[in-house]
């Protein structure tokens, strides 16, 4: 097959830029052939070289006395004591679940989950967060349910608890839902392995599902605008086989006894080029490859092709020689393919043989860490503090909205799709505030949660940014767990848009003060830009995904509120009401600024929760909807009435920060009270939970009627 002719036409259709084609003839001293343009097309786009971003990742904070790795690995690692770690990572699937949303949805838990047990570490828990557009819209059926029903699929099958994650609607996403996935392992903090090369002439050794034609360019096409070419973009996406996945975990983890690896990593986004570039690249080696050694499942494949394919559940590894035939058997009794396709050199080359013809020479290095890296031109948000003032309004029927609505309904239509049992050490069932599972064997248990409130970020990206990492702070702590560490998934529109670019780098500097001040470090993570449709960008929507460490389950916090507890409220109220789930839900207004977060409070309320944990009997944070909405989701989760003593809307439906909802009996609560005025904690009673019946001041309505709306609008709206 003749190779088509490099035309200004083929170059922009691989997502390149003229000067960056140009620097493409300087470093090779002359024009690239069809296989070396896409190999640079995949390595140099957004996705995989973070060309916009590296800038600012770098501010981050990402170190800490319990970080062992951080970013620039498949996933970070974070120790929790007894020669333990905990491995996770979030990362985007989002281009592919517009396009096509159960196999994108599917290959994204599949793609995490590979990021895990690639680094020896077995998989024990899985969450997601999805962005939808509005609820009429004629896309969202089809994308809620596509990609609920792939996640559940490839995750039920293969066999990992789902113990968390968010649901979003709003119409910025229309043109582009986004789904995060997200996926944490157990290892031996003395078994981890990493994907640096090292030695030369080392075999390069290809594990797993064979190759085939799918997914070419889907890297490519996740670091591009959509438009209404965006049909034609659905060859680009992966199929995925979770029994594949399951078999290749098992062989994998199995590989790893047998000490014959000396580094390995996964075929994700732009597959066999990525993987040998980026392990090539770290141990400073080169890598030859002979394409025809390569297990293809389509005949005829094109170098091109094998290089760019995202055919699912495969790996790369550089392999001890002299535990090649204990390597290989493994693979053969998982009935995996395992076949040596090249070598390490010790020249900065990337050479690609297929047939005896050479298909791609180029200097490795200028692939990865030599990519492009822009200083991209930004502008700060214009944050708009004006709004007009919030009609008081009956706090019943602003909690009936609130309820009704799919955005702040219960999800269980989502969650009882996943399978959250799977295991056995799943301790909590979702739904009920930050997922929760034993590490088996031992008292300890991990918590996790994922978090983030666009339209915040949108108002003011630092003080959203602080806000996203503050509320997975509030989460973990709502269950006696420490905070651990973070995971970021920045999902943002074009960020050749200064004011764009500008929401990044806001909500970058808002995210690394919180995690700064709240010892949460980022340790993994992932950028989605160009999440835009016909010029048209989603909400800024920086997820963290954040893991924390209960040392023993005596310290769990529970959720067992019982008729007479009192209801005491940790932390100052002043009503905020900007930018807040009430506005937007009631009154179809979005103004004001977002809530300011003092971290220096959260870190004291948070220390207090933990602190006296033993005097807590539940325990939930207060954010979207406030007390209102706190009270009542505590309550129905119960079975028990609440009746609340406020009257004013603010302080029932403000969103201020580091805050805390308690239930507890008397004596506890009057124990509570004197420690929070030892430690300067502001705590007030604010009612107590009884009876059958919802009461907030003088208005009122049956528990029932209400569990019903709220139970029953996701289900009414899309099942």
């Amino acid at each position: 097959m003749q190779d088509p002719a490099i035309t200004p036409d083929l170059i922009e259709a691989h997502g390149l830029k003229p000067e960056e084609y140009k620097e493409i003839i300087r470093i090779l001293n002359r024009e690239p052939n069809f296989t070396e343009l896409g190999i640079f097309s995949a390595m140099w786009n957004e996705h995989c070289s973070y060309k916009s971003s590296k800038k600012w990742l770098r501010t981050l904070p990402t170190e800490g006395p319990q970080v062992i790795c951080g970013p620039g690995e498949n996933a970070g690692i974070v120790d929790i004591g007894d020669n333990q770690a905990v491995v996770f990572k979030m990362e985007s699937h989002n281009h592919p679940s517009y396009i096509e949303p159960y196999q994108g949805a599917a290959t994204g838990v599949g793609g995490i989950l590979r990021d895990v047990f690639t680094m020896g570490a077995r998989p024990i828990a899985a969450m997601n967060a999805l962005s939808f557009g509005e609820k009429d819209h004629p896309k969202t059926r089809q994308l809620v349910h596509g990609v609920v029903e792939g996640i559940g699929g490839y995750g039920n099958c293969f066999g990992v608890p789902t113990v968390g994650g968010e649901v979003r609607f709003d119409p910025a996403y229309n043109g582009n839902c986004l789904v995060n996935a997200f996926a944490a392992g157990l290892c031996d903090a003395d078994k981890i392995y990493y994907s640096e090369a090292s030695g030369v002439g080392m075999p390069v050794v290809y594990l797993g599902a064979k190759t085939g034609r799918d997914g070419v360019g889907g890297a490519t096409m996740a670091s591009a605008e959509f438009d209404e070419t965006i049909e034609e973009k659905r060859p680009t996406v992966q199929v995925g086989d979770p029994f594949t996945e399951k078999r290749l975990m098992e062989a994998t983890l199995e590989l790893m006894e047998t000490g014959a690896v000396i580094s390995i990593q996964d075929m994700g986004a732009a597959g066999l080029t990525c993987s040998a570039v980026e392990m090539g690249d770290k141990g400073k080696l080169g890598i030859r490859l002979n394409l025809e050694d390569v297990p293809q499942r389509e005949e005829n494949m094109t170098a091109y092709e094998m290089m760019l394919s995202e055919s699912q559940e495969r790996m790369l590894m550089v392999l001890r020689p002299e535990k090649e035939a204990d390597a290989r058997a493994v693979f053969d009794k998982w009935d995996l393919d395992f076949a040596i396709v090249g070598e390490t050199i010790s020249e900065d080359r990337f050479l690609i043989m297929h047939n005896g013809t050479c298909k791609a020479d180029l200097p490795l290095s200028t692939l990865a860490s030599s990519a492009p890296e822009y200083d991209r031109p930004w502008v700060p948000t214009d944050v708009n503090a004006d709004m007009d003032d919030v009609p008081e309004i009956d706090p019943i029927d602003g909690l009936k909205a609130l309820i009704g609505s799919v955005n702040y309904c219960s999800r269980q239509w989502v969650y009882e799709q996943y399978d959250h049992m799977v295991m056995a050490d799943t301790a909590r069932v979702p739904g009920l505030g930050a997922g929760i599972t034993r590490v088996h064997g031992t008292p300890k248990l991990l918590a996790f949660t994922s978090d983030v409130t666009p339209r915040y970020v949108k108002a003011n990206p630092t003080e959203g940014g602080k806000q996203a990492v503050a509320e997975a702070y509030r989460n973990l702590t709502a269950v006696g767990a420490t905070p651990l560490a973070t995971t970021d998934n920045l999902n943002f529109g074009n960020p050749e848009k200064p004011e764009i670019m500008g929401q990044f780098v806001g909500a970058i500097q808002g995210i690394g003060q919180a995690v700064a001040a709240l010892d949460m470090p980022i340790v993994s993570g992932n950028v989605s830009l160009y999440n835009e449709t016909d010029g048209q960008a989603i909400l800024p929507t920086p997820t963290i995904g954040a893991v924390g460490l209960i040392a023993d389950e005596d310290k769990l916090i529970g959720r067992e509120v019982r008729d007479g507890h009192v209801a005491l409220l940790i932390g100052e109220t002043n009503g905020h009401l900007g930018q807040s789930a009430l506005l937007a839900e009631v009154f179809n207004r979005q103004d004001g600024d977002a809530p300011h977060v003092d971290l220096a409070a959260e870190k004291r309320n948070g220390d207090f929760i933990r602190d006296n944990h033993a005097w807590i009997t539940a325990c939930t944070d207060l954010s979207d909807g406030g007390l209102a909405l706190a009270a009542f989701e505590m309550a129905e989760s119960a079975g028990v009435g609440v009746h609340l003593d406020e009257t004013d809307t603010a302080t029932l439906f403000g969103e201020d920060q580091a805050r805390y909802l308690v239930a507890c009996n008397f004596d506890q609560a009057e124990a509570l009270m004197m420690a929070a005025g030892q430690s300067g904690v502001p705590i007030a009673s604010v009612g107590r939970f009884t009876g059958d019946t919802v009461k907030i001041g003088h208005a009122e309505a049956p528990l029932a009627e209400l569990s019903t709306i709220f139970r029953g609008a996701f289900a009414e709206t899309f099942g």
